[in-house]
């Protein structure tokens, strides 16, 4: 599909409305903060009116780094064998120090979700790892909250190929379009108010759940039964949230998610995934896990379980939980019907838990303390952070109190 179509296809008026909602409501961009946007390189168009929209909100600079579906092809087919352990380390340096620099972050999600499914699984494997490595002093200022961040997506066609593959690709495009305005509430005559609105409503849950003080949460569905303890001194968060820079943002766009951070070392049972997990050109499906000490002991998966495995091998927190999210089966992304193949919407049809790498922010006083102290308290950390989702309209939690009494938080998927 060449640039004219896609321009045919893609309502210009609505994409442009998707990057004033990333930059007033995602990022909450100040004047003279610089911006650094990753992208793949189909999303020219939504990456032109996002740097137009940054420097009309006084942006220092705006600097993107694109990548290349071909590109990457290209490396595990062509490449040397010692390529796959191998990262950009000096460009990830650079945007650690643009971080602390307290530039803002912009990523466009996109990419083809099946692009490494024909590829050696151990070569996969290598090169997150070695992306993660590499990737980690940046990834620490995202985690940790320092700055403001945004992640948002842009109907690529080699994803609208993959979600759609009955339709000529020029609709399956525009369907893609809409269906991201949708979930992104750009279909509306005011989005910077509906996100105002719909924030409110996130935090009105958030806060609920804070009151409530659970030291643990239970699931319960087909092939869950699994119960995960929640953090010392942890924190429910929502919507748009503050970040350590003073700025106001909302991470991810969509969402509708309220989530916490679990004790690393208090999961206990076992689980089965609701839906595919699209992981760096992976798709990893049926996924069932079991704990033991918060620590996965075994794993398997229907589609892409060699990948699952290297995963899970990628360093100790790899396999204990950094995140649990709530999310009710009627939310707007999953009664779309739709599946996505991507976890920025996925994740938002369902209750999830992730891998890896908890967020600081989620705890009590959690910019002021220090990276020992959130180990105490049960925070994991780990190179990695995946989210996967448990959650359907079969699935219930009972929050459990510290006295060992059972509160109904959700039933059949939706908030009890």
């Amino acid at each position: 599909m060449d640039a004219t179509t896609v321009k045919t296809v893609i309502d210009p008026v609505k994409l442009e409305k998707l990057a004033e909602v990333a930059v007033k409501v995602g990022l909450g961009l100040e004047r003279g903060q610089d911006l650094v946007v990753t992208a793949p390189i189909a999303a020219l168009p939504l990456v032109r009116f996002i740097t137009k929209h940054a420097y009309m909100a006084g942006a220092g600079l705006v600097s993107t780094f694109y990548s290349d579906e071909e590109a990457t092809l290209a490396r595990y087919r062509y490449a040397p064998d010692e390529s796959f352990d191998r990262a950009s380390d000096w460009l990830y340096e650079g945007m650690a120090k643009a971080y602390a620099g307290n530039a803002a972050r912009l990523a466009i999600s996109g990419d083809n979700p099946m692009m490494l499914a024909g590829e050696d699984p151990a070569k996969v494997a290598r090169a997150n790892k070695a992306n993660s490595i590499a990737y980690k002093p940046a990834l620490e200022k995202i985690s940790n909250f320092d700055i403001n961040w945004n992640i948002i997506s842009y109907p690529n066609p080699a994803w609208a190929r993959q979600m759609f593959p009955d339709l000529p690709e020029d609709a399956a495009v525009a369907r893609l379009a809409e269906a991201i305005f949708t979930a992104s509430r750009i279909n509306v005559a005011d989005p910077v108010a509906a996100w105002a609105e719909h924030n409110a409503n996130l935090h009105k849950r958030s806060a609920w759940l804070n009151g409530e003080r659970f030291s643990a949460l239970h699931f319960t569905g087909p092939g869950t039964d699994l119960t995960v303890g929640l953090a010392d001194g942890h924190e429910w968060h929502g919507g748009a949230s503050m970040a350590k820079n003073g700025i106001t943002c909302n991470p991810n766009i969509p969402t509708e998610e309220v989530f916490t951070t679990p004790h690393a070392l208090r999961v206990e049972g076992h689980v089965s995934s609701t839906k595919p997990l699209s992981h760096q050109g992976t798709l990893i499906d049926d996924i069932q896990v079991r704990f033991e000490g918060g620590r996965i002991v075994e794993a398997k998966a229907s589609k892409g379980e060699a990948v699952l495995n290297k995963v899970l091998e990628t360093d100790e927190g790899a396999r204990r939980l950094g995140e649990v999210a709530l999310v009710p089966h009627s939310s707007p992304i999953s009664a779309s019907g739709i599946l996505f193949y991507n976890t920025l919407f996925d994740e938002n049809a369902s209750c999830h838990i992730a891998l890896g790498q908890c967020y600081s922010k989620c705890f009590l006083n959690g910019a002021s303390l220090s990276q020992e102290q959130i180990k105490a308290q049960g925070g994991n950390s780990s190179l990695i952070h995946i989210d996967w989702m448990i959650g359907s309209d079969k699935v219930d939690i009972d929050g459990i109190l510290p006295n060992g009494g059972r509160v109904a938080v959700m039933r059949k998927g939706e908030w009890a």
